[in-house]
């Protein structure tokens, strides 16, 4: 198997069980069979049938409601850790020795439901994430030596060729080489509407081909996929545990130890002391001992926190564990690499200036004809530019790459150079309007190439990294949350504060080297507090690691930076960390409600079981409730809501 199962780290009380002690259909079955041998055991007893039959009722309802319990509780003493399974036995027992039987099978019956309903909400939560599991077909078309076969994804190799039907699954990360169609990318970058995609253009495992047929050459084994690293960070997003619920899994155990202790002390001390009735104190010590188990108080913050995580991979968002998401909320500036987070990281035309009576269609051609034979990095930007027809026409001979001078070459008869104005003065002469066009264009960080064709100047290109559409409202949205904005770029401070003035940053710090990123964090850090960095190369790693908070660019994103950053935003959309952060303020508040709801409730039921004499029934089902409570309440404001929101908003997009 490719994909690797989903390992359930937590249980229904945050304590790892194995998957037998789990399944679905086991549990739910037990609490129906309690609930039937509750209700025939209290009949039989009032009809007054032999306490034999009874008693063998009992004991039924108690092994099928205290079967997991039970299991767990073992489990935690070969651990030596004393849980919240243990406090329920240990009541129920308690209950069943002074003749409550009923009100001990009671708990159990409660217990396994509450159990049974957290493991369904909490399972919604987990579906959110494990159905990008299920995303991979089986098998895949491959094209060897012109013969189509179906094989198995283990059986495809970098380089082949994988033929794509309308409707199926796009099995591996590749590039399209022949074919257009409309590509549903959602579950990998969370866009709601179908991408166009034609040659040239990059396609993930696990998206939908919706239209034509592709052909797709693999560029990753699915192994190594796009799919397959998600599904590698949301397993370690398990594993990494919040501070919070690291605290309460500490406080949890030791304030287990303490309740087993006043218990013993509240079921000794009034009667020897005070001359209290020992079986009514015994029964109250239940009691007590049933509503003081910080069942709601464990669950509230891995419950939460699994929510949040699901609902910020549906969004194209992928933390890599809860101490990230609750981190994010702390976070009070945000450093942004310029190339390829903030721009789009490729140089494209941005000006033609005509010269000597020369029109821009012919100036493009004439370039683009020649940039075609060129391995420069501006090349690509002034052929795309160029109409492919006009390119076409045009015959280039005798081309030759002349090292510090430019591009020379003979196009339709007549000699052409390209390149930089200031190295092809060195061979031609550089007239004065020239120079000052040259000028202009650098001086908003521009880069200039000049084109002389037949011995005269034919026009100027200027070429430039792109802001990325959303750049700006991301800034926007950093500010609007009350978070510091820093630019980082090994850039010219020229072009770094052209494009911090179009975005609005609010500080620039360029001409960095990657070591030099990380002192500038350290020193945000001391500056602003907790500090993010988002980038997307490997010269952002240092800096990423450094951080408080590492954010990554996805699909754009180098493994070094995807494998250093905390925080991964898909689809290459740097919006999304405002999404990130909002979602990050809200589980910490909702995990807040939670705790102050739990210790609520339970210190109500304590006072209770004092003063009014509360009935160890009242008192399971109002300590279940809140369980189960806390529970729904994370799952429908941080998944259930957010994900009808992003439905809404996508059907409007659409629209």
């Amino acid at each position: 198997m490719i994909m690797a199962e989903v390992r359930s780290t937590m249980d229904t009380h945050n304590h790892e069980r194995p998957a037998w002690l789990t399944a679905g259909w086991i549990e739910p079955r037990l609490v129906v069979v309690t609930l039937m041998a509750l209700i025939a055991g209290s009949l039989l007893e009032r009809a007054g049938a032999s306490q034999v039959l009874v008693t063998a009722v009992a004991v039924i309802a108690y092994l099928t409601g205290g079967w997991f319990g039970t299991v767990g509780a073992i489990r935690g003493l070969r651990d030596r850790r004393i849980d919240v399974d243990m406090l329920m036995i240990l009541a129920a027992l308690g209950a069943a020795v002074v003749g409550a039987w009923v009100e001990g099978a009671t708990l159990l019956f409660l217990f396994s439901l509450s159990n049974v309903l957290q493991d369904y909400a909490i399972g919604r939560s987990r579906k959110a994430i494990t159905g990008l599991f299920k995303l991979y077909p089986e098998q895949a078309t491959v094209v060897r030596n012109g013969t189509k076969s179906v094989v198995g994804l283990d059986a495809l190799r970098v380089g082949d060729l994988v033929l794509i039907q309308p409707g199926e699954r796009i099995p591996v990360d590749g590039v399209v080489t022949d074919g257009r169609s409309s590509v549903d990318q959602s579950p990998i970058t969370g866009e709601s509407i179908p991408i166009d995609k034609l040659p040239g253009d990059t396609v993930f495992a696990g998206t939908l081909n919706k239209q034509g047929v592709l052909d797709v050459q693999v560029t990753a084994l699915a192994s190594e996929s796009t799919l397959s690293r998600i599904v590698h960070m949301v397993e370690q997003a398990n594993e990494n545990k919040a501070q919070t619920e690291r605290f309460l899994d500490k406080f949890e155990e030791r304030y287990a130890v303490a309740i087993l202790g006043f218990i013993a002390l509240l079921i000794v001390v009034p009667p020897l002391l005070f001359g209290a009735d020992f079986g009514d104190n015994f029964y109250r010590a239940m009691v007590v001992m049933t509503v003081a188990s910080p069942c709601a108080l464990a669950i509230s913050v891995p419950a939460s926190f699994i929510a949040a995580i699901a609902s910020a991979a549906r969004s194209g968002v992928l933390f890599k564990g809860g101490a990230y998401l609750e981190q994010l909320a702390d976070i009070k500036a945000v450093a942004f690499d310029k190339t390829g987070t903030l721009t789009a990281g490729e140089p494209a035309v941005t000006d033609i200036v005509p010269l000597n009576g020369m029109d821009r269609a012919d100036i493009l051609a004439i370039a683009g004809a020649v940039e075609a034979r060129s391995e420069h990095p501006l090349a690509k930007a002034i052929t795309d530019a160029a109409d492919p027809e006009a390119v076409a026409r045009i015959a280039v001979t005798d081309f030759e790459a002349v090292p510090g001078q430019g591009l020379h070459a003979v196009a339709d008869g007549q000699e052409v150079w390209i390149g930089s104005p200031q190295a092809m003065a060195a061979q031609l002469h550089v007239p004065a309007d020239v120079h000052a066009e040259t000028l202009r264009l650098e001086q908003d960080g521009k880069t200039v190439v000049g084109i002389t064709w037949g011995g005269k100047w034919r026009g100027l290109i200027a070429l430039a990294d792109q802001l990325r559409p959303e750049a700006k409202h991301a800034v926007d949205a950093m500010r609007s949350r009350g978070l510091t904005t820093v630019m980082l770029t090994g850039d010219n401070p020229r072009v770094a504060d052209l494009i911090a003035k179009q975005v609005g940053i609010d500080a620039v710090h360029a001409g960095l080297l990657p070591q030099d990123k990380a002192a500038v964090i350290e020193s945000l850090r001391v500056q602003y507090g907790p500090v993010a960095m988002v980038g997307d190369g490997i010269n952002d790693a240092p800096a990423l690691a450094v951080a408080d908070l590492g954010v990554a660019m996805g699909a754009a994103g180098t493994d070094v930076a995807l494998e250093t950053a905390d925080l991964v935003l898909m689809g290459d959309k740097v919006e999304r960390l405002a999404t990130a952060i909002d979602l990050s303020r809200l589980a910490r508040r909702v995990v807040w409600q939670n705790i102050i709801f739990s210790l609520s409730v339970m210190i109500g039921l304590i006072i209770a079981a004092f003063t009014i004499g509360l009935a160890l029934p009242l008192g399971v089902l109002g300590h279940e409730g809140s369980t189960v409570i806390v529970v729904t309440n994370g799952l429908v404001q941080l998944l259930l809501l957010p994900t009808l929101k992003s439905a809404r908003a996508g059907k409007r997009a659409a629209a």
